[in-house]
């Protein structure tokens, strides 16, 4: 299992200006154990949040660019408008006619001229009632001055008319549809409470973009034109590899000293709610031959998400793994608390060149080769129920969505007053488990009592985290803090 950084052994501080270049480096201190691996080491990149976030989230861009140059290397399917809800669009939606069709009230009332209420109070004839619906027969073709026509929300507003007016009632006998003239005291501006033809969309415009998750206001807005199945991407696949001899199989009794793989359900739950497909592996030993073994078969998915092995104890053997496989290292920490050691990189998809040297342009071949297309990436997180699950959204999901077809997304966080007062080390941004309430805009956040980043029931508990600056000591009651919702 991971550790947290304040208990870990320290890493050394990256330098400025870090590239996302690959650094290797060779070491000769890995001791007895490790005699059946190369002696290359990971070299310790260390960066503060805000740098590894942006680096996860440019490689996230380069990904999508990648897949639009080639588009038919990312795999779609057409689903019925229902069964795409969540899922990620391939490709526009436009609007088979203006939205709306027609010029529509917005509110119940008189449909008139607005030039007829120049002088006030103004008399008018009523001389239909229009509803939701009516037919064009129903609809008189023309409005003319000294008249107006009862109309209901969402109702077409006959020509020559220009505003809708409200008018009080209280009673049945003093509806609308029930008066012959009516008396208006108010004047209105030409288009009040009319929403013109098309100006929603016009006919063939684009209403949804490809890469856009279908959310409840687009599978309602696909409905609008008629969009009963839809082309999405396939959800890609994230492999997931818990490591560690204390961690054993839910259905196997543990030992004194072993505990049940989490790790690996919290982990597919949070893949399944990104818009991917979780894989669970068998759990890896602290061996490196097998470890080796099972990450080469996560690599065979579009993302591999490791759990333990990732700090600087005698036993976490990921990190020495991959730099033995010659894997790329953007960064192997960040200045967090929880998931301080968390690793994330890249490796060279096995490929053979000789197949395509013959067929395509050096210049070809050489983008090809340096395309994130032709790598495979993983994380390395925090053993720590907690850790695994903060670092998963902190820095994995942006690189499944990616991969799901979606454009990458800033982490945008929100902002409630503290409920109590908060002490805390400095040095470190911190993302504790937290409890926001209150009632509207009362909202309220406050620290749930956990001990450390081992405590699954606390995090259960809470339904945010409260991020804490790494120069704050102490927070006060009262002032805001910024919320990362779970």
């Amino acid at each position: 299992m991971g550790l947290d950084p304040q208990k870990s052994a320290p890493r050394r501080a990256s330098g400025k200006n870090l590239s996302t270049a690959a650094i290797h480096r060779t070491e000769l201190c890995f001791g007895n154990y490790h005699r059946e691996m190369s002696a290359t080491s990971s070299p310790s990149i260390v960066l503060p949040f805000e740098d590894a976030r942006r680096v996860v989230e440019e490689q996230a861009a380069e990904i999508r660019a990648a897949y639009s140059k080639d588009a038919h290397r990312h795999n779609t399917e057409i689903l019925d408008l229902l069964s795409a809800a969540g899922r990620v669009l391939a490709e526009p939606v436009k609007a088979d006619r203006d939205i709306p069709p027609f010029p529509r009230a917005t509110r119940d009332g008189y449909a008139l001229r607005s030039a007829d209420l120049a002088k006030l109070p103004a008399t008018l004839d009523v001389i239909a009632e229009i509803k939701a619906g009516a037919r064009p027969g129903e609809i008189p073709s023309q409005v003319k001055s000294g008249q107006a026509a009862a109309i209901m929300t969402g109702a077409p507003v006959p020509a020559g008319a220009d505003a809708v007016v409200m008018v009080e009632y209280t009673s049945r006998q003093e509806h609308p549809a029930a008066m012959a003239r009516v008396e208006i005291r108010r004047s209105v501006a030409p288009g009040e409470n009319i929403v013109a033809r098309g100006a929603e969309a016009k006919s063939g415009s684009q209403l949804l973009a490809a890469s856009c998750q279908l959310n409840d206001a687009a599978i309602a807005l696909a409905a609008s034109v008629g969009k009963s199945r839809l082309e999405v991407y396939v959800r890609p696949r994230v492999a997931v590899l818990t490591t560690g001899d204390e961690i054993v199989d839910l259905d196997t009794q543990p030992g004194p000293t072993q505990i049940r793989n989490s790790n690996s359900y919290s982990l597919a739950v949070q893949i399944q709610q990104a818009g991917g497909e979780p894989v669970l592996l068998p759990i890896a030993p602290d061996e490196a031959k097998r470890l080796r073994e099972l990450i080469e078969e996560g690599l065979r998915s579009d993302l591999l998400l490791m759990t333990g092995g990732v700090s600087m104890g005698r036993y976490d053997l990921v990190e020495p793994v991959l730099a033995e496989m010659k894997a790329e290292f953007f960064f192997t920490g960040a200045k967090i608390q929880p998931g301080g050691p968390v690793v994330f990189g890249r490796l060279r998809a096995s490929t053979d060149d000789s197949l395509s040297a013959a067929s395509e342009p050096q210049s070809a071949a050489a983008e090809r080769k340096t395309s994130p297309l032709s790598h495979a990436y993983f994380c390395g997180l925090p053993g720590n129920p907690v850790s695994t699950m903060v670092t998963f959204e902190l820095f994995a999901r942006p690189m499944l969505e990616a991969l799901a077809g979606m454009l990458p997304r800033q982490l945008i966080f929100l902002h409630a007053q503290l409920k109590s007062e908060i002490r805390s080390k400095t040095g470190l941004k911190r993302f504790l488990p937290a409890i926001l309430s209150g009632e509207f805009e009362n909202a309220k956040a406050e620290l749930v009592r956990w001990q450390g980043s081992g405590d699954i029931r606390a995090t259960a508990s809470a339904n945010c985290y409260i991020v804490i600056p790494p120069d704050r000591e102490n927070i006060p009651a009262g002032d805001w803090v910024a919320v990362l919702m779970r």
